[in-house]
């Protein structure tokens, strides 16, 4: 088959200090992509500057009013030119092998709907393996496997653009767990492939994700819009792992702290990047 074409879409927020090292692992890659589509979702400080510095003739800036984390992905995916988009937060980062992995995974497993890789975690702590599949292919049951360890994160995953065509878009106004939101709705209809290569850098390290600046949630999506009483047993309960973990993080003794991601095995919302230097990605 001939070669895959990849967009990259970058959603950008107050990451000042973190999007110039996302978007260096991007132009790392061994294998570049057609575009890097940075969207810059109403940003307060200088990281749509920082991005347009680069000066790589890769990157394109798209400015919207501030509508969060889903709305801006989606208008990436509307904007990009590739048959696939890979995903990347501005605080995270990807080692140099990621979109040639993703590529071959494209060719060996055609018609999935989720290319995704393993990936570290970096915390105050230190540089981690997150917990993940050992075995490269297409995932035999995503929902029981993902129970107890992660298989698809925002960072580490590249989904063909007719795939959102079919499942719709993230879910917008949507603040904690989109992204699970989104993985249900693949995985439902689609097989799942994985590579235990870990080529991706996600960080916990904080910069803007503080519990001070949470608003509440404004949408019309939840997670008992894809609860179905006569599913599986293991996606039933992945959908109510997820609606629950939700459900404590928003509880107002969650809000007065930092918020931890609920799993189903995603980190969804994170204190944000280091540079991804400190974690050698």
């Amino acid at each position: 088959m001939p070669e895959p074409l990849i967009s990259v879409v970058i959603p950008l927020y107050d990451k000042e200090r973190e999007i110039e090292a996302a978007l260096r692992s991007v132009l790392a890659q061994t294998r570049l992509p057609a575009e890097i589509i940075v969207v810059d979702d109403g940003s307060t400080d200088r990281g749509a500057e920082r991005a347009e510095a680069v000066g790589s003739p890769l990157v394109r800036l798209v400015r919207q009013s501030n509508a969060g984390v889903s709305a801006a992905r989606n208008r990436g995916i509307a904007e990009a030119r590739g048959e696939y988009v890979a995903l990347l937060d501005a605080d995270d980062a990807w080692r140099p092998g990621f979109l040639e992995e993703i590529a071959a995974m494209i060719r060996e497993f055609p018609g999935c709907g989720m290319y995704c890789t393993a990936f570290d975690i970096l915390s105050r702590d230190g540089l981690f393996p997150a917990p993940t599949l050992r075995t490269r292919g297409v995932v035999e049951n995503f929902f029981r496997d993902s129970a107890h360890r992660y298989i698809a994160i925002p960072s580490a995953v590249c989904i063909p653009k007719a795939v959102f065509g079919a499942v719709g878009g993230f879910p917008e106004g949507m603040k904690i767990a989109e992204d699970l939101h989104m993985w249900i709705r693949i995985a439902s209809r689609y097989p799942v492939c994985f590579s235990p290569e870990r080529l991706a850098c996600y960080s916990k390290v904080a910069s803007n994700r503080s519990a001070a600046g949470y608003t509440p949630e404004r949408t019309r999506h939840s997670f008992e819009e894809l609860y179905d009483p006569s599913a599986p047993a293991e996606k039933r309960e992945f959908i109510a792992r997820a609606a629950l973990g939700k459900a404590l993080i928003l509880s107002p003794r969650a809000i007065r702290r930092p918020r931890r991601a609920p799993h189903a095995h995603s980190p969804t919302r994170k204190p944000t990047a280091a540079r991804c230097a400190k974690c050698r990605c």
